[in-house]
């Protein structure tokens, strides 16, 4: 209805993007309707149209910890937002949102109110003498509210519609109205009039291009129409609380704890399965971070309510059938959608036993020593070992009263990530890259005309250095060139950008990366060989022959070694991403265990044949519906226009592609994996080499062959007869050498018994010998048992300025209450270390050589100790 209404009022409605942020640094994920659209906002790229209506699929964590405790909350929602870019403004906006809640709607005008910000009397005057609302009902707000602001940038005041739900849902207060905290009044709808910037220091200017962006949560609008309590009581969530409900053979709303669980998986798994459809797969850093805690979080509160078998996959089933009439892609993703959630829950199935054990005794020590804050060191072990995310151990402590050291675990994981945030891009506030390209003219488009040609005339529309727009780039600058008409490829796809140059006869200039900028423009990356060039000029742009050909050779290969590996591994294979350029190709896809060695050799067999074969490589134009019944396979998180591109191969691969290619695949020559791998939880990733990049291969493989070989002193033909000879020499040597080893060990430690002393008993040795390993500690210590009958033996060496240190002790000693492991720990700090082990044996190492004599005394002390 919404859409449809919008639409009768010009506007474009657009599909829901994906929940993978599209060039925005700012955000892990689309967060909001207004998200995705933000480059129209700022003018960095011409919308389709002016006016625009989405209903866009949204997860947002920052009140995750509520999730569950409360009927409102919740990570996944649906925003239907209308949004104008310099087209109409507060008018039109506040008429469309009043007639669609009323008159399409059916809303009762008594029963909303609408609120503005405090200092917005147009709107006042609109609502009030155009809708004729009284001027008691509207409401005004002040900045925390009703004013819409991020840091420096666009802006503007809000007026939001809240709708009277009735006493019911009151709290009773005689004062309670519009912006009570209780639920009877909901906000149901928001329009944001951008319409000032923000320098960022509090200063206002009015916007030449004013802006409208509207947002109504769709399950917020459906409680209110279908008056429930609560989001999890509209019918679709409600379906999906009885399947988990049924699940765990129990009911809602007749316990309040199994409420919260009941309510947080069902809100998880919608978050999970709509997640995982757009390409975001479990690990342990940024979006996919996210999708693991809602993951395990689902998980746990399933075992809290009993249920025995693994359910997030059936759970999910229920999502998609649910929502798959509004989101197709839900059902063509549901094979691996179900795999990911179930290899992911036997993951955390394998490890929360143990991780709850841990957990379990870091609680009695901390109730031993009446502690009440788990340390972060700590709760980072539960992290990076166990898997726990921070907030289910959070979680976990919270139900019997403990907290954790935030700060502390920030502090650890901060250490292990400073690598990867040194190398964190600077962003704007609106989240991309501040980089010179935002300054071009947003007008500015490049055709790409280079599918069957590698050179053209264009002329040159923007010159820019690695700072600044130029008028010219001389001799010896880097910079990027935008022309009209482009015969380059841009990066795009995994296909690495073409490299060339663009020339005339003024000057030259090396493509060594081509580049998509915002807004449908070519950026050729590179510097100045020689001369000059200017804006306007008319330039000869070359596309490097041998290096498009070579790329080519790689990507046709990645289209059949995907069709193969779906008909050696099964049809749940989807491409997770690529990198093919000049020199070789890199192919991600969704498997859940390694390949083997024979599926290996059976997709490189399968993928040659079909080189030898000689298939027609063919492209056509249609459109999206025309491609999927064709059979064309579709790309994970790719936007795609109503009209597409289709590569053919034969009648063995057919897929949508706007890559280069060759024309034949027996162009390609020939094909060889050289690894498989995993990179992420189901996804795997193969390196292979084709034409002059595997020829290249084998002739440095031969090289280093012959280097071998000379290295051996024999013929590569001898060379492993050599080496085997070798390694039986270096194993006998070896055996010699450990030989003389523990000779020299037990020579080092002379006759030691009289140093022997008696503890309540029990016979100890503590002694220490030079330059000893530990293997040599541990033979002496095997030799010092045959000698000293029953009793602790602890010996220490130090070799190389570090510290070895070995203890045993023999059953007898055990049972009287010896214990190698604990009296380890108990000394290896005197030496700056630390270890442990068994009861039987233990060993550690230490850095502090200068503290072994005092190590040595305290075992005496520590075993009197342990002595029953």
């Amino acid at each position: 209805m919404f859409l449809e209404f919008f639409e009768s009022k010009g506007h474009l409605a657009m599909k829901s993007f994906s929940l993978v942020p599209h060039n925005d640094n700012s955000l892990l994920l689309i967060n909001s309707g207004m998200a995705p659209l933000k480059p129209y906002f700022t003018g960095q790229e011409i919308p389709p149209r002016k006016r625009v209506t989405t209903c866009q699929k949204c997860i947002r964590t920052g009140d995750i910890e509520n999730v569950g405790k409360t009927a409102r909350h919740g990570t996944f929602f649906e925003m239907l937002g209308n949004f104008s870019f310099g087209d109409y403004f507060k008018d039109e906006a506040i008429h469309w949102s009043w007639e669609f809640l009323t008159q399409v709607v059916g809303l009762d005008p008594d029963r909303l109110y609408p609120s503005i910000y405090l200092e917005d009397d147009e709107a006042f005057e609109i609502w009030n003498k155009k809708i004729g609302i009284a001027p008691e009902r509207i409401f005004r707000f002040g900045k925390e509210d009703n004013f819409w602001e991020h840091g420096a940038g666009p802006c503007g005041p809000c007026s939001e519609i809240y709708y009277d739900r009735g006493e019911k849902y009151g709290c009773g207060k005689p004062d309670c109205t519009v912006g009570c905290e209780c639920d009877r009044y909901m906000e149901v709808w928001n329009n944001v009039f951008t319409q000032f910037e923000n320098d960022g220091h509090g200063n206002y200017e009015e916007l030449k291009q004013k802006n409208i962006d509207t947002g109504m949560g769709l399950e917020r609008l459906a409680v209110v129409v279908q008056d429930v309590d609560s989001i999890f009581d509209v019918d679709t969530i409600k379906a999906l609380l009885n399947r988990v409900a049924e699940l765990a053979r129990t009911e809602y709303k007749k316990d309040c704890d199994v409420d919260v669980s009941l309510r947080l998986i069902t809100d998880h798994i919608r978050s999970c399965t709509f997640m995982i459809s757009d390409g975001i797969m479990p690990s342990n850093e940024g979006r996919g971070y996210v999708l693991r805690r809602l993951l395990r979080r689902a998980a746990r509160h399933g075992r809290l309510l009993g249920i025995g078998e693994k359910f997030l996959a059936d759970l999910s089933t229920t999502v998609i059938d649910l929502s798959k009439d509004g989101y197709p892609e839900l059902e063509e993703k549901k094979a691996m959608i179900l795999k990911v959630l179930t290899q992911e829950e036997d993951k955390f199935n394998k490890t929360i036993d143990q991780g709850l054990a841990i957990l379990g005794e870091l609680e009695e020590e901390m109730v031993k020593k009446s502690e009440t804050i788990l340390s972060g060191e700590d709760a980072f072990k539960l992290y990076d070992t166990y898997g726990f995310p921070l907030d289910l151990t959070l979680e976990i402590l919270e139900e019997k009263n403990f907290g954790v050291d935030e700060e502390g675990f920030k502090a650890a994981m901060q250490k292990q990530r400073e690598t990867a945030r040194n190398a964190r891009k600077t962003t704007n506030y609106m989240g991309a890259d501040v980089t010179v390209y935002q300054s071009i003219d947003p007008a500015i488009t490049t055709e790409f005309i280079g599918y069957d040609k590698l050179v053209c005339d264009s002329k040159i529309l923007v010159l820019t250095t690695e700072t600044d727009l130029a008028e010219a780039l001389t001799d010896g600058e880097t910079g990027t060139i935008v022309t009209e008409q482009t015969v380059f490829y841009g990066t795009m796809g995994g296909q690495q950008g073409d490299v060339g140059r663009i020339v005339s006869d003024m000057g030259e200039f090396k493509v060594e990366d081509t580049i998509h900028l915002q807004g449908g423009k070519v950026g050729h990356v590179g510097r100045m060989i020689k001369g000059m060039l200017q804006t306007g000029d008319v330039v000869t742009l070359k596309v490097c022959e041998n290096n498009r050909q070579n790329t080519g050779k790689n990507h046709s290969a990645t289209h059949l070694l995907q069709k193969a590996l779906r008909a050696v591994l099964g049809e749940h294979v989807e491409q997770a991403g690529s990198f093919v350029d000049g020199d070789r190709l890199r192919f991600d896809f969704t498997h859940f265990s390694a390949m083997t060695p024979e599926e290996i050799e059976q997709v490189e067999i399968l993928v040659n044949e079909k080189i030898k074969e000689s298939l027609p490589v063919k492209t056509e134009i249609m459109s999206l519906e025309e491609a999927k019944k064709s059979g064309a396979m579709a790309l994970f998180g790719e936007k795609y226009g109503d009209s597409v591109r289709v590569v053919k191969m034969g009648d063995f691969s057919t897929e949508l592609c706007g890559g280069t290619h060759i024309n034949n695949t027996g162009v390609i020559g020939s094909f060889k994996i050289l690894s498989e791998t995993g990179i992420a939880a189901g996804v795997r990733r193969i390196e292979a080499l084709t034409g002059d990049g595997l020829m290249n291969y084998y002739q440095e493989t031969e090289k280093e062959l012959h280097e071998a070989a000379k290295a051996a002193k024999t013929t590569p033909l001898a060379l492993t007869a050599k080496i085997e000879s070798l390694l039986e020499e270096i194993k006998a040597l070896h055996s010699e050498n450990e030989k003389l080893k523990s000779r020299l060990a037990k020579d080092s430690l002379g006759n030691v018994m009289d140093q022997v002393k008696e503890v309540k008993g029990v016979k100890v040795l503590a002694t220490k010998v030079v330059d000893v390993d530990m293997n040599g500690l541990r033979n002496l210590g095997d030799q010092m048992k045959d000698k000293l009958g029953d009793g602790v033996i602890v010996i220490a060496s130090v070799q190389d300025g570090k510290v070895n240190l070995m203890a045993t002790v023999t059953d007898e000693a055990q049972k009287k209450g010896a214990h190698a492991g604990n009296l380890i720990k108990a000394i290896a700090s005197l030496v700056g270390g630390g270890g442990g082990g068994r009861p039987n044996m233990a060993q550690a190492g230490g850095k502090n050589p200068a503290g072994v004599d005092a190590c040595l005394e305290k075992v005496m002390e520590v075993v009197a100790e342990q002595l029953k």
